[in-house]
């Protein structure tokens, strides 16, 4: 079970499609065979990059279940955000039952106020149980629900079973230190905090006091190996080799295409068959492929691991 000890790097994982949307079962098993052979402490399925709004439920439930199976021993949490909680608990039950290891819930777009955020999360932990242990999703820029660090406090005091942040607000350093100062003084209890935004800051996340990241950029080995710098005090180090990813990092953060990207990296490093989405979906121009094989060229002299792609 998920618990806020928890730290490394939990992969994002996209759901692989074939060109005609079916999902794609055998990229899915080398997917998840690679992200634990990559040294990732875990993976999680079915989140914004997943494309899970575009799978049914017994699709979402089919690939959850797949990927729990494939990673043996490695904690896998599903994403169970839904627009209504029967959904909600439905899928979050069944992926524990399953062996899912925790679930992710992000806040709807429409909650504004400090106490309508509050009480959505005390309604979804209602909703789900108190029994399963839950992630709390903060991606104001893409959820437009801004959750200070006050409020995020107050989940946290008010349900033993939020154990992780994954924190994705941008500018978002100072929140960082902000909730872990409420953990030092005692007002907040220990808590997990991965981060995500594509990795973009994980260089000075971890130095704020992050724990790891859970995100979807197409090198996870990389990041795996720049927390585990970063943890062993080793900062110049780990800062080349973030230094080194930081144009296609950045480039994969375009509104619209960054998973487009993500999945054309992992198409070319082998690990997925198709970079299908299913639509809608954005979709890269021949001459943004040819930018990103560009980029790929360039880190290939600064990183062995893109010197590895498939033709």
């Amino acid at each position: 079970m998920l618990d806020s000890a928890a730290q490394g790097v939990f992969v994002i994982a996209p759901t692989p499609f074939h060109s005609d949307g079916r999902i794609d079962d055998a990229s899915t098993d080398r997917m998840t065979d690679f992200f634990r052979e990559a040294g990732a402490t875990g993976i999680t399925v079915l989140g914004i990059m997943g494309e899970a709004p575009k799978l049914d439920a017994p699709e979402a439930l089919a690939v959850a279940s797949r990927v729990i199976r494939r990673a043996g021993s490695m904690p896998v949490i599903v994403g169970v955000s839904s627009p209504g909680f029967a959904a909600m608990r439905s899928l979050a039950r069944s992926a524990m039952e399953a062996g899912a290891a925790g679930v992710m819930i992000a806040p709807p777009s429409h909650l504004r106020t400090d106490d309508q955020i509050v009480g959505y999360f005390s309604q979804a932990v209602e909703a789900i149980g108190e029994d399963i242990p839950f992630v709390l999703q903060d991606y104001p820029l893409l959820l437009s629900v801004v959750m200070t660090p006050q409020v995020i406090r107050r989940i946290v005091q008010d349900h033993p079973s939020c154990v992780m942040l994954k924190h994705e607000d941008w500018p978002g350093l100072e929140k960082i230190s902000a909730l872990r100062r409420f953990q030092a003084d005692g007002s907040m209890r220990p808590i997990s905090i991965l981060t995500g935004n594509g990795a973009l800051f994980l260089d000075f996340e971890m130095e704020r006091g992050a724990d790891g990241a859970m995100t979807g950029y197409a090198f996870p080995d990389m990041l795996v190996e720049v927390v585990r710098l970063a943890r062993a005090g080793r900062r110049d180090a780990a800062h080349d080799l973030f230094d080194a990813h930081l144009p296609l990092i950045r480039y994969e953060q375009q509104q619209g295409i960054g998973l487009a990207v993500r999945k054309y990296v992992l198409m070319r490093r082998g690990i997925i068959a198709s970079d299908a989405q299913r639509k809608p979906a954005g979709m890269l121009s021949p001459t943004a492929r040819a930018e990103v094989d560009y980029l790929l060229a360039r880190l290939a002299k600064l990183d062995q691991r893109a010197a590895k792609l498939a033709a």
